[in-house]
């Protein structure tokens, strides 16, 4: 560069090897800059003087490179240049073996590197027994969209996709009577991802019903994994053929003309139902046993590592078969603890992801209603994590309705709540079938709450917010409405099961001796007539009002009877004189 030029720009920093510095357009356009390309120079008036930006000079690059032995130096490059007509340039580029696998797994992932190839293979998917159809409704008509209109950058970016499609035979030119826009959506990693804005022809599209599946039941099905590989396919969709005959119904518009997919692209309707009953014909043998599958990610679950390696060769095999390939960087092999779906599942049990606990921390105090339920959202999605969920979020909640957004002293309250709740949230052990549940309710005015658990420990906590007419329900009304609810949201764990239900109501005990019930309560008690279990009274509460000091006194009284060496732990606190007053209080209790 220029001498005694200073300027102010910003940058987005790129792992790059073209140049240290680059130069893009809003920088080279938003002032009157001159570019020689034959100089490789760039010159404008700054201040009033001229700045002329020069390329480094060669001596500069061969100082740049004096520590690399192996990196081919500007002036030796220049010189091959100049005396041989082809010069072989070797690049350096991430390989696979930046991957991290395991000792262990190591020869089963060389032995099976064609299913974790660095580029999708040229050419088009095996025709599999499943392709994609697009039956559209009879006598609708045909849509014909415009192409969007794009800057310059966006537009080279497109038409380089577009021509990296052409040649790997993803797509191809077409003379379709319907056409739909191409448009750029940006990935975590901050490249493009080319998607088809496919609702016009999607409107007109005959739905399939292939269901997709809920994401408790997968999380079910893993009680008992300690080892764990997740894989990833390498862009799932374009692994799976559109029908043929079908092809010209995919057709899209840029700025250079109209082409069709002859694989099966991103945004068509029934394309994730597609995608699903493709993964489930090939894996259905292992699925529920030990492999999970939600859309292109695989998980496969084991309990020991032995047992591991060889539901990783099954795997693998059946992936070679049908020609799928994974996408290596995205893989993960062996490991005690993997994220699966917004969840970091280990032999211990489930957890939330760090990353999401660290948005929840530092989001902001909510401005608009849309910002409201973008809050909203995210909570939700780890409701199961957090006791009493919605009585905590009922005064964010109200914030969300009505048209004018006015933020109240208690949905700040509630609004913190949640975040240290969040950022605190247990760790849910995954419920193991073979062992007895255990259900634990409790109510409010403002809602009502419970949780599941198995020796002690949650599996999941359930809460809901009281509206309407249960608002006026009486303590014993609202009581058991939260014993009928928590039985009905968690019916899949408890029917046909025994399990023991724990409530702080006493009169509850007595539901089924009663001999004269209202309609309400009849409908009640025959629902939970299905159910085997014990109905148990919560140990520490009465119906009587206690002071804490009988409670204090009523708590020592078992300690001294239940826990061994309590009377030697008892003597280091004779001196303290509340503790010494409890005491007394404990033997003459012990003594009448």
């Amino acid at each position: 560069m220029g001498t005694n030029y200073k300027d102010q720009m910003w940058c987005d920093v790129v792992d790059m090897d073209a140049c240290h510095l680059l130069l893009g357009r809003p920088w080279q356009y938003d002032r009157k800059v001159y570019h020689d390309g034959f100089k490789n120079t760039y010159s404008f008036v700054f201040h009033e003087k001229k700045i002329v930006l020069l390329p480094s000079k060669p001596s500069e690059k061969i100082k740049a490179h004096s520590d690399t032995t192996n990196l081919l130096s500007y002036a030796k490059f220049e010189l091959e240049i100049k005396e041989v007509e082809t010069v072989y340039v070797l690049m350096g580029k991430e390989t696979q073996a930046d991957m991290e696998v395991p000792s262990a797994a190591a020869p089963l992932i060389s032995e099976f590197a064609d299913v974790f190839p660095e580029e999708l293979p040229e050419g088009l998917p095996p025709l599999r027994d499943i392709q994609h159809h697009i039956d559209l409704e009879p006598g609708a008509m045909l849509p014909n969209k415009p192409h969007y209109r794009m800057s310059p950058t966006e537009h080279e970016e497109l038409r380089r996709q577009v021509e990296e499609l052409q040649s790997k035979g993803h797509i191809r030119e077409s003379l379709s009577p319907c056409a739909v826009p191409a448009l750029l959506i940006p990935k975590k990693d901050g490249t493009w991802r080319m998607c088809v804005d496919s609702r016009a022809i999607n409107k007109i599209t005959v739905r399939y019903r292939f269901p997709i599946p809920r994401l408790d039941d997968l999380l079910d099905q893993l009680s008992g994994a300690h080892e764990f590989t997740k894989l990833d396919l390498k862009s799932g969709y374009h692994q799976i053929r559109i029908r043929p005959g079908d092809e010209w119904k995919t057709a899209f518009k840029t700025r250079e003309g109209l082409y069709e997919w002859l694989v099966m692209p991103f945004g068509l309707s029934n394309a994730s139902s597609t995608f699903m009953r493709v993964m489930n014909q090939a894996l259905r043998p292992f699925i529920g046993k030990f492999v999970v599958v939600y859309f292109d990610d695989i998980l496969i679950y084991s309990a020991n590592p032995e047992l591991h390696l060889q539901h990783i060769r099954e795997v693998l095999c059946v992936l070679r078969r049908e020609k799928f390939v994974a996408a290596a960087k995205k893989c993960v092999f062996m490991t005690p603890k993997v994220l699966f779906l917004g969840y970091v599942i280990s032999g211990e049990g489930l957890q939330v992801d760090e990353s999401k606990i660290e948005a929840v921390r530092q989001w902001p105090q909510p401005k608009t209603i849309t910002e409201v339920w973008s809050f909203h959202g995210l909570a939700s999605f780890y409701r199961r994590f957090i006791p009493h969920f919605s009585s905590i979020m009922a005064p964010v909640t109200e914030c969300m309705k009505g048209v004018k957004f006015q933020w109240t002293t208690e949905a700040e309250e509630g609004f913190q709540q949640i975040k240290e709740k969040l950022t605190t949230a247990p760790i849910l052990v995954l419920p193991d079938f073979s062992q007895p549940f255990e259900l634990h309710s409790d109510a409010s005015k403002v809602g009502i709450g419970a949780v599941l658990s198995q020796g002690g420990k949650p599996v999941a906590y359930f809460s809901e917010k009281l509206s309407g007419s249960r608002v006026r329900y009486s303590t014993y009304d609202i009581e058991l409405y939260a014993v009928v609810q928590a039985v009905k949201h968690w019916r899949h764990y408890l029917f046909h099961r025994e399990f023991i239900l724990y409530t702080d109501h006493d009169s509850l005990r007595h539901l089924h001796s009663q001999e004269k019930i209202s309609s309400r309560h009849a409908s009640w008690s025959a629902y939970l007539q299905q159910f085997t279990f014990v109905l148990k009274h919560k140990a520490g509460v009465t119906n009587r009002v206690a002071d804490a000091l009988s409670r204090r006194v009523n708590l020592l009284s078992t300690m001294v009877v239940q826990v061994p060496g309590f009377n030697s732990f008892r003597e280091l606190y004779d001196s303290d004189p509340h503790f010494s007053e409890i005491m007394v209080a404990v033997r003459e209790k012990k003594n009448s």
